[in-house]
């Protein structure tokens, strides 16, 4: 029987990150709705790749409980819609204990042993009274989590500046650090609400081009460096890495060049160098 074993990448609908689950069932394919059981309880997944002889993660990999029927998924697309009620209700009973919680989604189990409710809040929250009240309207666990706003942001979707639907909801799994630094080094004025996304924190796609720009920025001048260009003195005013152009200014004239006749003709001092006439006192 071992050499039968099968690994099956299986997604669940609330989340984009795939997991990988073992079968000695050979009739199981792509494409086939499966019942596994999760740390959360027994959940319904979608099997999104043909089954694999080698398993493709280094952690245990726990057995695919059975092929989902008709029953199973009734029961799903029926706890799809007993959770929005009991969204709306857990949103209730915090209101009427004040505890300051957005309730943003609910998710039976397929067994419907256990309830999730995610929530965002500005503090952290003592919901011990919450969860009495839930556990006796909905005669289950019930599972209170906390997330942040870029997981709200990934799991309530919407569309960003770009026009795409964001990036967090169609195909991110981690969140990585941003820095305001990522900003600076595509040399963006640093208009923090114009460079954060829906969840009011700096977007994601700044991290994705960080890489090219320091590339692009390696060997040039930094802004606001003094250079000395075809005999004048000039400031370096903005520099478009992706045009390859430069604008050089001095209080007689200003021009534009590209940052090839910059790097091949330019003599450059310090950046931010004092201004000509100050003295070590800045007058």
């Amino acid at each position: 029987m071992e050499e039968n074993l099968k690994y099956l990448s299986v997604k669940f609908e609330t989340t984009n990150k795939t997991y990988t689950f073992s079968t000695l069932d050979n009739s199981i394919a792509n494409g086939d709705y499966v019942v596994v059981e999760t740390q959360r309880g027994l959940e319904y997944a979608r099997v999104v790749a043909d089954p694999f002889d080698t398993p493709n993660v280094s952690m245990e990999v726990k057995t695919i409980i059975r092929k989902a029927d008709e029953h199973d998924a009734a029961n799903y697309l029926k706890n799809k819609e007993d959770a929005i009620k009991a969204k709306d209700i857990c949103q209730k009973e915090s209101d009427k204990l004040k505890l300051g919680m957005n309730i943003i989604s609910a998710e039976y189990t397929l067994d419907r042993a256990k309830i999730t409710f995610i929530y965002v809040a500005d503090d952290r929250v003592d919901f011990r009274e919450l969860l009495k009240v839930l556990a006796s309207i909905f005669h289950c666990r019930i599972d209170l989590r906390q997330v942040g706003t870029r997981d709200k942001a990934k799991m309530v979707s919407g569309i960003g500046v770009c026009g795409r639907e964001l990036c967090c909801t169609r195909y991110l799994n981690d969140f990585e650090r941003i820095s305001i630094n990522m900003a600076k080094n595509q040399l963006l004025a640093l208009n923090i609400q114009k460079l954060s996304g829906q969840c009011g924190n700096l977007m994601c796609c700044l991290r994705y081009e960080d890489d090219t720009y320091k590339e692009l920025r390696k060997d040039l001048p930094k802004l606001n460096s003094v250079v000395e260009f075809e005999g004048n003195r000039y400031r370096i005013t903005s520099i478009n890495v992706i045009a390859r152009n430069c604008k050089l200014e001095n209080p007689d004239n200003a021009l534009f060049i590209t940052l090839d006749e910059l790097l091949a003709k330019g003599k450059f001092q310090k950046a931010n160098a004092k201004k000509e006439g100050e003295g070590k006192d800045g007058k």
